[in-house]
């Protein structure tokens, strides 16, 4: 807890701001800009770790920044300039330098799963009183989670009509696009279990342990990957199946989403669905990098 307060108040910004600004600048039409973009990603760590409204942000930033190279920026600015940042979730540091040591042939073993977030903290008593529905709808965020570092490698922010097994070929591809990374099984719960997913996973050399449907059959017309993860599971000993996939690492995911909720609330404060996707990348950011 104290190395995460450490991260929040870094200041080691400061030692790039006129470099950062330079490259910002180059041929770029219009007012310059004043705010490096790190610097604006760590007032976004800040503001959401307190949950802090940005008027609030805005007197912490004027406060502890007084040696800063410019005047602290408005709340109105760190609202546009936030909503505009380009975040990248692996902040840069996809595995550690230790497990790449242990680790020599690079493949990881990744969870898949999603959530809903709350798009609005408020109205939860009204709804509980009068016995109606929420009518705002809920976010979505699907991950992929390296079970063995706990990271979160791949992001997808949706609504809540999006069906998690429509989301998985994005989840892998995210992962894949990282340098290096190799993926050699991805677990994931019945509602990945399709035959698009099955053959999607062949193609791209990956171990399914995907849990198949209760009352699965084995068909002609299924992919034949699936097939084989049917006869294991419904044929064979699913236990056994569970423990040679390592099936149970699969909750990985939900102690993310855990941690992610109780650091950050389980709602957004944000207001349009760009913006919400914006934040919730920012969060997952952090999250990685508290893992560090």
């Amino acid at each position: 807890m104290v190395r995460r307060g450490e991260i929040l108040f870094s200041y080691e910004f400061l030692d790039n701001w006129g470099s950062e600004l330079k490259g910002m600048n180059k041929n770029k039409r219009g007012k310059p800009f004043i705010f490096p973009d790190s610097f604006i990603l760590v007032i976004g760590y800040i503001r959401y770790s307190f949950h802090l409204p940005y008027r609030q942000t805005e007197g912490i930033i004027k406060t502890t920044g007084k040696t800063l190279p410019e005047k602290s920026p408005s709340y109105g600015h760190i609202c546009k300039r936030i909503n505009k940042l380009n975040v990248n979730i692996n902040n840069g540091h996809v595995k550690k330098e230790e497990e790449e040591e242990e680790d020599d042939d690079g493949y990881i073993i990744i969870a898949a799963d999603s959530t809903g977030i709350k798009v609005t903290n408020r109205g939860q008593w009204m709804d509980e009183k009068w016995k109606v529905l929420n009518r705002k709808g809920y976010l979505k965020i699907h991950i992929a989670v390296n079970i063995k570092t706990k990271e979160i490698l791949a992001l997808e922010v949706t609504d809540e009509k999006v069906h998690d097994g429509r989301m998985l070929k994005k989840l892998v591809d995210q992962v894949l696009d990282n340098p290096g990374m190799m993926i050699e099984s991805v677990l994931a719960d019945g509602a990945h279990d399709t035959n698009t997913n099955f053959q999607f996973l062949e193609q791209k050399e990956i171990t399914p342990g995907i849990k198949v449907r209760k009352n699965s059959i084995i068909s002609i017309r299924n992919n034949s990957l699936r097939n084989r993860e049917v006869r294991l599971q419904t044929k064979d000993d699913l236990l056994k199946w569970k423990a040679k996939r390592k099936y149970g690492h699969r909750w990985i995911a939900e102690t993310a989403f855990s941690t992610i909720k109780r650091t950050f609330g389980e709602y957004v404060s944000a207001t349009r669905f760009q913006n919400m996707v914006k934040e919730m990348m920012i969060k997952v950011s952090l999250y990685n990098l508290f893992r560090y």
